[in-house]
Protein backbone atom coordinates (compact mmCIF):
# COMPACT_ATOMS: atom_id res chain seq x y z
CA UNK A 1 0.00 0.00 0.00
CA UNK A 2 1.33 3.52 -0.90
CA UNK A 3 1.68 6.25 1.99
CA UNK A 4 1.18 9.78 1.06
CA UNK A 5 2.03 12.31 3.51
CA UNK A 6 0.62 16.00 2.91
CA UNK A 7 2.17 19.08 4.40
CA UNK A 8 2.10 22.94 3.95
CA UNK A 9 5.17 25.22 4.31
CA UNK A 10 5.32 29.24 4.13
CA UNK A 11 2.49 32.02 4.81
CA UNK A 12 -1.39 31.10 4.38
CA UNK A 13 -3.16 31.23 1.09
CA UNK A 14 -6.51 30.98 0.18
CA UNK A 15 -7.16 27.21 -1.67
CA UNK A 16 -4.48 25.15 0.72
CA UNK A 17 -7.30 22.57 2.01
CA UNK A 18 -8.77 22.36 -1.50
CA UNK A 19 -5.64 20.84 -2.08
CA UNK A 20 -5.58 18.95 0.94
CA UNK A 21 -9.00 17.44 0.12
CA UNK A 22 -8.79 16.52 -3.28
CA UNK A 23 -5.07 14.84 -2.73
CA UNK A 24 -6.67 12.95 0.10
CA UNK A 25 -9.42 11.55 -1.79
CA UNK A 26 -8.03 10.33 -4.91
CA UNK A 27 -5.15 9.00 -2.83
CA UNK A 28 -7.35 7.37 -1.07
CA UNK A 29 -9.65 6.01 -3.66
CA UNK A 30 -6.67 4.56 -5.30
CA UNK A 31 -5.94 2.38 -2.25
CA UNK A 32 -3.57 4.83 -0.71
CA UNK A 33 -3.01 5.77 2.68
CA UNK A 34 -2.89 9.43 3.63
CA UNK A 35 -0.89 11.38 6.27
CA UNK A 36 -1.55 14.94 7.39
CA UNK A 37 1.79 15.82 8.30
CA UNK A 38 1.51 19.19 10.62
CA UNK A 39 3.25 22.50 10.50
CA UNK A 40 5.42 22.02 7.55
CA UNK A 41 8.75 20.30 8.09
CA UNK A 42 9.12 21.76 11.56
CA UNK A 43 8.79 18.38 13.98
CA UNK A 44 10.13 16.27 10.58
CA UNK A 45 13.31 17.61 10.85
CA UNK A 46 13.43 17.09 14.63
CA UNK A 47 12.91 13.53 14.18
CA UNK A 48 9.56 13.74 15.96
CA UNK A 49 7.02 11.84 13.82
CA UNK A 50 4.10 12.33 16.49
CA UNK A 51 2.45 15.40 14.63
CA UNK A 52 1.02 13.33 12.19
CA UNK A 53 -2.92 12.78 11.61
CA UNK A 54 -4.23 10.19 9.01
CA UNK A 55 -6.76 11.73 7.05
CA UNK A 56 -9.93 9.65 5.73
CA UNK A 57 -12.44 11.10 2.51
CA UNK A 58 -15.06 11.72 5.17
CA UNK A 59 -12.80 14.47 7.03
CA UNK A 60 -11.85 16.17 4.02
CA UNK A 61 -14.87 16.02 1.40
CA UNK A 62 -15.94 19.58 2.61
CA UNK A 63 -12.82 21.43 3.54
CA UNK A 64 -11.88 22.82 0.44
CA UNK A 65 -14.64 25.21 1.39
CA UNK A 66 -12.90 26.52 4.08
CA UNK A 67 -9.54 29.39 4.52
CA UNK A 68 -6.80 28.38 6.08
CA UNK A 69 -5.08 24.83 6.17
CA UNK A 70 -6.27 21.93 8.71
CA UNK A 71 -2.60 21.01 8.75
CA UNK A 72 -1.43 24.24 9.92
CA UNK A 73 2.06 25.44 8.63
CA UNK A 74 5.53 26.79 9.11
CA UNK A 75 8.76 28.43 7.95
CA UNK A 76 10.83 26.02 9.26
CA UNK A 77 13.79 25.16 6.89
CA UNK A 78 15.50 21.52 6.63
CA UNK A 79 18.05 22.76 4.27
CA UNK A 80 20.12 24.79 6.58
CA UNK A 81 21.66 22.32 8.31
CA UNK A 82 22.62 18.51 6.77
CA UNK A 83 21.19 16.55 9.90
CA UNK A 84 17.90 18.29 9.04
CA UNK A 85 17.38 17.17 6.18
CA UNK A 86 18.83 14.02 7.25
CA UNK A 87 16.11 13.52 9.76
CA UNK A 88 13.09 14.67 7.58
CA UNK A 89 13.65 11.86 5.38
CA UNK A 90 14.03 9.58 7.86
CA UNK A 91 11.03 10.57 9.73
CA UNK A 92 9.25 10.00 6.61
CA UNK A 93 10.39 6.45 6.06
CA UNK A 94 9.37 6.17 9.47
CA UNK A 95 6.33 6.66 9.03
CA UNK A 96 5.79 4.84 5.91
CA UNK A 97 5.46 7.61 3.84
CA UNK A 98 7.02 6.94 0.03
CA UNK A 99 4.89 9.81 -1.70
CA UNK A 100 5.34 13.59 -0.70
CA UNK A 101 2.96 16.13 -1.29
CA UNK A 102 4.41 19.49 -0.23
CA UNK A 103 2.17 23.31 -0.38
CA UNK A 104 4.26 25.97 -0.20
CA UNK A 105 6.27 28.85 -2.32
CA UNK A 106 9.28 29.02 -3.09
CA UNK A 107 11.07 28.31 -0.06
CA UNK A 108 9.12 25.30 0.47
CA UNK A 109 9.17 24.16 -3.60
CA UNK A 110 13.69 24.31 -2.75
CA UNK A 111 13.57 22.57 0.49
CA UNK A 112 11.06 19.96 -1.10
CA UNK A 113 13.45 19.76 -4.37
CA UNK A 114 16.59 19.17 -1.19
CA UNK A 115 14.11 16.18 0.02
CA UNK A 116 13.37 14.63 -2.91
CA UNK A 117 17.31 14.44 -3.92
CA UNK A 118 18.54 13.38 -0.45
CA UNK A 119 15.82 10.54 -0.27
CA UNK A 120 17.33 9.40 -3.58
CA UNK A 121 14.31 7.93 -5.24
CA UNK A 122 12.84 5.99 -2.09
CA UNK A 123 10.51 9.17 -1.45
CA UNK A 124 8.58 10.42 -4.59
CA UNK A 125 8.05 14.31 -3.76
CA UNK A 126 5.62 16.57 -5.95
CA UNK A 127 5.49 20.24 -4.96
CA UNK A 128 1.88 22.65 -5.41
CA UNK A 129 3.14 25.93 -6.07
CA UNK A 130 0.81 28.17 -3.41
CA UNK A 131 1.24 32.43 -2.69
CA UNK A 132 -0.74 35.45 -2.66
CA UNK A 133 2.82 36.77 -4.12
CA UNK A 134 2.00 35.14 -7.17
CA UNK A 135 5.94 34.95 -7.16
CA UNK A 136 7.22 31.22 -8.78
CA UNK A 137 8.41 30.91 -11.82
CA UNK A 138 5.06 29.35 -13.66
CA UNK A 139 4.84 29.46 -17.25
CA UNK A 140 2.49 31.42 -19.92
CA UNK A 141 1.39 34.07 -16.69
CA UNK A 142 -0.23 30.75 -14.79
CA UNK A 143 -1.14 32.44 -11.75
CA UNK A 144 -0.04 30.13 -8.06
CA UNK A 145 -3.12 29.78 -6.60
CA UNK A 146 -4.49 31.45 -3.39
CA UNK A 147 -3.13 34.95 -5.89
CA UNK A 148 -6.58 35.51 -7.71
CA UNK A 149 -8.80 35.41 -4.26
CA UNK A 150 -6.12 37.46 -2.46
CA UNK A 151 -6.30 39.96 -5.28
CA UNK A 152 -10.30 39.78 -5.30
CA UNK A 153 -9.95 40.47 -1.80
CA UNK A 154 -7.42 43.16 -1.61
CA UNK A 155 -9.27 44.90 -4.16
CA UNK A 156 -12.80 45.42 -2.54
CA UNK A 157 -10.41 46.73 0.42
CA UNK A 158 -8.60 49.35 -1.81
CA UNK A 159 -11.91 50.31 -3.53
CA UNK A 160 -13.54 50.60 0.07
CA UNK A 161 -10.40 53.06 1.24
CA UNK A 162 -10.46 54.82 -2.29
CA UNK A 163 -14.25 56.23 -1.14
CA UNK A 164 -13.15 57.10 2.81
CA UNK A 165 -9.99 59.21 0.48
CA UNK A 166 -12.35 61.08 -1.08
CA UNK A 167 -15.33 61.82 1.44
CA UNK A 168 -12.48 62.77 3.74
CA UNK A 169 -10.58 64.40 0.98
CA UNK A 170 -6.99 63.37 2.36
CA UNK A 171 -4.38 60.61 1.29
CA UNK A 172 -4.28 56.73 1.86
CA UNK A 173 -1.03 54.80 1.71
CA UNK A 174 -1.48 51.24 1.22
CA UNK A 175 1.56 48.75 1.87
CA UNK A 176 0.55 45.76 0.12
CA UNK A 177 2.10 42.51 1.28
CA UNK A 178 5.09 41.13 -1.65
CA UNK A 179 8.04 40.25 -0.60
CA UNK A 180 9.79 39.98 -3.92
CA UNK A 181 7.09 41.17 -6.56
CA UNK A 182 4.63 43.29 -7.02
CA UNK A 183 2.01 41.29 -8.59
CA UNK A 184 -0.73 41.70 -5.73
CA UNK A 185 -0.11 45.74 -5.32
CA UNK A 186 -0.25 45.98 -9.17
CA UNK A 187 -3.32 43.57 -9.39
CA UNK A 188 -5.40 44.68 -6.56
CA UNK A 189 -4.29 48.70 -7.44
CA UNK A 190 -4.81 48.76 -11.44
CA UNK A 191 -8.84 46.88 -10.67
CA UNK A 192 -9.29 49.07 -7.92
CA UNK A 193 -8.25 52.34 -10.19
CA UNK A 194 -6.05 53.04 -7.68
CA UNK A 195 -4.28 56.58 -8.04
CA UNK A 196 -0.97 55.18 -8.60
CA UNK A 197 1.00 51.86 -7.82
CA UNK A 198 4.53 51.70 -6.74
CA UNK A 199 6.14 48.15 -7.24
CA UNK A 200 10.01 47.34 -7.44
CA UNK A 201 9.69 46.48 -10.55
CA UNK A 202 8.94 50.31 -11.35
CA UNK A 203 12.23 51.55 -10.16
CA UNK A 204 15.73 49.86 -11.93
CA UNK A 205 18.15 52.02 -9.27
CA UNK A 206 19.16 49.21 -6.91
CA UNK A 207 19.86 49.95 -3.91
CA UNK A 208 16.54 52.36 -4.80
CA UNK A 209 16.72 55.69 -2.70
CA UNK A 210 14.07 56.94 -0.77
CA UNK A 211 13.80 60.41 -2.11
CA UNK A 212 12.91 58.77 -5.28
CA UNK A 213 10.09 57.18 -3.91
CA UNK A 214 9.31 60.19 -1.84
CA UNK A 215 9.37 62.55 -5.00
CA UNK A 216 7.27 59.84 -6.89
CA UNK A 217 4.36 60.29 -4.44
CA UNK A 218 4.97 63.98 -4.25
CA UNK A 219 4.11 64.23 -8.13
CA UNK A 220 1.28 62.39 -7.85
CA UNK A 221 -0.10 64.18 -5.30
CA UNK A 222 0.84 67.53 -7.09
CA UNK A 223 -0.77 66.56 -10.17
CA UNK A 224 -3.88 65.76 -8.54
CA UNK A 225 -4.15 69.69 -6.66
CA UNK A 226 -3.46 70.51 -10.36
CA UNK A 227 -6.80 68.27 -11.38
CA UNK A 228 -8.72 69.95 -7.95
CA UNK A 229 -8.49 66.61 -6.48
CA UNK A 230 -6.74 66.87 -3.15
CA UNK A 231 -7.20 62.82 -2.20
CA UNK A 232 -6.16 59.81 -3.76
CA UNK A 233 -4.59 56.53 -2.83
CA UNK A 234 -1.34 54.95 -3.40
CA UNK A 235 -0.59 51.28 -2.92
CA UNK A 236 3.28 50.35 -2.39
CA UNK A 237 4.49 46.83 -2.68
CA UNK A 238 6.16 46.04 0.70
CA UNK A 239 8.48 44.54 -1.58
CA UNK A 240 9.80 48.40 -1.92
CA UNK A 241 11.56 48.19 1.42
CA UNK A 242 13.98 45.34 0.27
CA UNK A 243 15.81 47.50 -1.96
CA UNK A 244 15.54 50.40 -0.42
CA UNK A 245 19.18 51.55 0.90
CA UNK A 246 19.33 50.23 4.36
CA UNK A 247 20.08 53.94 5.91
CA UNK A 248 17.36 55.63 4.46
CA UNK A 249 14.88 53.31 6.03
CA UNK A 250 15.85 53.34 10.09
CA UNK A 251 16.00 49.93 11.35
CA UNK A 252 15.85 48.11 8.20
CA UNK A 253 19.29 46.85 8.42
CA UNK A 254 18.59 45.15 12.38
CA UNK A 255 14.95 44.01 11.14
CA UNK A 256 14.09 40.03 11.85
CA UNK A 257 14.65 38.06 9.28
CA UNK A 258 12.87 34.34 8.72
CA UNK A 259 14.17 30.95 8.44
CA UNK A 260 14.77 31.22 5.28
CA UNK A 261 17.02 34.26 5.62
CA UNK A 262 14.10 37.07 4.53
CA UNK A 263 13.36 40.41 6.10
CA UNK A 264 9.94 39.95 7.94
CA UNK A 265 8.96 42.90 5.93
CA UNK A 266 5.89 43.06 8.03
CA UNK A 267 8.21 44.72 11.22
CA UNK A 268 9.38 47.55 8.30
CA UNK A 269 6.95 50.80 9.06
CA UNK A 270 7.19 51.36 5.54
CA UNK A 271 3.79 52.74 5.74
CA UNK A 272 4.93 55.18 8.08
CA UNK A 273 8.32 56.32 7.01
CA UNK A 274 6.46 56.61 3.82
CA UNK A 275 3.93 58.76 5.49
CA UNK A 276 5.92 61.11 7.84
CA UNK A 277 8.29 61.85 4.94
CA UNK A 278 6.14 62.89 2.33
CA UNK A 279 3.94 65.07 4.62
CA UNK A 280 6.93 66.98 5.93
CA UNK A 281 8.59 67.28 2.61
CA UNK A 282 5.30 68.64 0.78
CA UNK A 283 4.95 70.91 4.40
CA UNK A 284 8.64 71.98 2.98
CA UNK A 285 7.05 73.78 -0.11
CA UNK A 286 4.05 75.06 1.50
CA UNK A 287 1.31 71.84 1.16
CA UNK A 288 -0.72 70.96 4.21
CA UNK A 289 -1.97 67.43 3.20
CA UNK A 290 -3.76 64.64 5.40
CA UNK A 291 -2.55 61.38 5.00
CA UNK A 292 -3.66 57.84 6.51
CA UNK A 293 -1.31 54.63 6.35
CA UNK A 294 -1.87 51.22 6.13
CA UNK A 295 -0.77 48.05 5.77
CA UNK A 296 -3.12 44.52 3.79
CA UNK A 297 -2.01 41.79 3.89
CA UNK A 298 -2.85 39.29 6.45
CA UNK A 299 -6.58 40.17 6.03
CA UNK A 300 -6.20 38.01 2.54
CA UNK A 301 -4.31 35.12 3.51
CA UNK A 302 -6.86 32.85 5.34
CA UNK A 303 -9.82 34.09 3.31
CA UNK A 304 -12.03 31.40 2.18
CA UNK A 305 -10.88 30.81 -1.67
CA UNK A 306 -12.95 31.86 -4.68
CA UNK A 307 -14.66 29.86 -7.16
CA UNK A 308 -11.42 30.00 -9.61
CA UNK A 309 -9.32 28.78 -6.35
CA UNK A 310 -11.78 26.26 -5.52
CA UNK A 311 -11.90 24.79 -9.24
CA UNK A 312 -8.00 25.26 -9.59
CA UNK A 313 -6.48 23.80 -6.08
CA UNK A 314 -9.14 20.64 -6.19
CA UNK A 315 -7.13 20.39 -9.73
CA UNK A 316 -3.68 20.79 -8.84
CA UNK A 317 -4.27 18.40 -5.44
CA UNK A 318 -5.59 15.68 -7.70
CA UNK A 319 -3.02 16.00 -10.28
CA UNK A 320 -0.37 15.86 -7.39
CA UNK A 321 -1.73 12.88 -7.26
CA UNK A 322 -1.96 11.15 -10.49
CA UNK A 323 1.74 12.34 -11.48
CA UNK A 324 3.31 10.74 -8.08
CA UNK A 325 1.38 7.36 -8.56
CA UNK A 326 2.72 7.13 -12.50
CA UNK A 327 5.99 7.22 -10.86
CA UNK A 328 7.17 10.75 -11.44
CA UNK A 329 9.24 12.80 -8.51
CA UNK A 330 10.72 15.82 -7.76
CA UNK A 331 8.43 17.74 -9.90
CA UNK A 332 6.18 20.68 -9.48
CA UNK A 333 2.53 20.71 -10.52
CA UNK A 334 1.22 23.10 -13.10
CA UNK A 335 -2.28 23.53 -14.40
CA UNK A 336 -1.58 24.57 -18.43
CA UNK A 337 -4.65 24.59 -20.75
CA UNK A 338 -6.81 22.44 -18.49
CA UNK A 339 -3.69 19.80 -18.49
CA UNK A 340 -1.59 18.80 -15.33
CA UNK A 341 1.70 19.64 -16.59
CA UNK A 342 4.71 18.68 -13.96
CA UNK A 343 7.67 20.83 -14.35
CA UNK A 344 10.92 18.93 -12.85
CA UNK A 345 12.45 21.46 -10.27
CA UNK A 346 15.60 21.63 -11.84
CA UNK A 347 13.73 23.90 -14.61
CA UNK A 348 12.59 25.95 -11.41
CA UNK A 349 16.32 26.97 -10.05
CA UNK A 350 18.14 30.35 -10.80
CA UNK A 351 21.68 29.36 -12.05
CA UNK A 352 23.51 32.24 -9.76
CA UNK A 353 22.01 31.85 -6.48
CA UNK A 354 21.36 28.20 -6.52
CA UNK A 355 17.53 29.22 -5.66
CA UNK A 356 14.01 29.16 -6.42
CA UNK A 357 13.85 32.01 -9.32
CA UNK A 358 11.47 34.24 -8.37
CA UNK A 359 8.64 35.80 -10.95
CA UNK A 360 8.91 39.48 -10.77
CA UNK A 361 5.98 41.63 -12.58
CA UNK A 362 7.30 41.68 -16.66
CA UNK A 363 7.02 45.79 -16.96
CA UNK A 364 7.52 45.22 -21.09
CA UNK A 365 3.82 44.17 -21.17
CA UNK A 366 0.70 45.89 -22.75
CA UNK A 367 -0.95 45.29 -19.55
CA UNK A 368 1.62 46.45 -17.64
CA UNK A 369 1.67 49.66 -19.74
CA UNK A 370 -1.97 50.11 -19.97
CA UNK A 371 -1.77 49.97 -15.65
CA UNK A 372 0.85 52.69 -15.94
CA UNK A 373 -0.79 54.25 -18.20
CA UNK A 374 -4.39 54.88 -15.99
CA UNK A 375 -2.03 55.82 -13.11
CA UNK A 376 -1.36 59.40 -12.28
CA UNK A 377 2.23 60.23 -12.00
CA UNK A 378 4.60 62.88 -13.50
CA UNK A 379 6.03 61.85 -16.42
CA UNK A 380 8.23 63.70 -19.23
CA UNK A 381 5.53 65.22 -21.14
CA UNK A 382 3.91 67.17 -17.73
CA UNK A 383 7.50 68.73 -16.89
CA UNK A 384 7.55 70.01 -20.57
CA UNK A 385 3.68 71.31 -19.87
CA UNK A 386 3.96 75.11 -18.79
CA UNK A 387 0.40 75.84 -18.01
CA UNK A 388 0.23 72.59 -15.63
CA UNK A 389 3.63 73.30 -14.01
CA UNK A 390 1.64 77.12 -13.23
CA UNK A 391 -1.11 75.25 -11.65
CA UNK A 392 0.70 73.13 -9.57
CA UNK A 393 2.90 75.54 -8.38
CA UNK A 394 0.38 77.74 -7.43
CA UNK A 395 -0.50 74.86 -4.79
CA UNK A 396 2.99 75.54 -3.59
CA UNK A 397 5.82 78.53 -2.38
CA UNK A 398 7.69 76.89 -5.17
CA UNK A 399 8.07 78.63 -9.03
CA UNK A 400 7.67 75.99 -12.14
CA UNK A 401 11.37 75.99 -12.74
CA UNK A 402 12.00 74.75 -9.47
CA UNK A 403 8.70 71.89 -9.98
CA UNK A 404 10.74 70.80 -12.88
CA UNK A 405 14.16 70.43 -11.27
CA UNK A 406 12.14 68.40 -8.54
CA UNK A 407 10.43 65.92 -10.09
CA UNK A 408 12.82 65.55 -13.57
CA UNK A 409 14.07 62.56 -11.60
CA UNK A 410 10.83 60.85 -11.44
Amino acid sequence: MATFGILVGGGPAPGINGVIGAATILARRSGARVLGLFQGFQWLMQGDIQRVRELRIEEVSRIHLLGGSILQTSRANPTRRAEHLDAVVKSLEALGVDHLITIGGDDTAFSAGAVAERAGGRIRVAHVPKTIDNDLPLPGGIPTFGFETARAKATELVTHLMEDARTTQRWFLVVMMGRAAGHLALGAGKAAGATLCLIPEDFGERPLRLTTVVRTLEGAILKRLAQRRPYGLAVVAEGIAEVLEPSDLDGLENVARDEHGHPRLSEVPLGRVLKDRVQASLADIGVDMKFVDKDIGYELRCAAPNAFDLDYTRDLGAGAVRVLLSGESGVLITRQQGAIVPIPFSELMDAKTGRTRVRTVDTGTASHANARALQVRIDAGDLDDIELLREMASHTNLPPDALRARYGMV
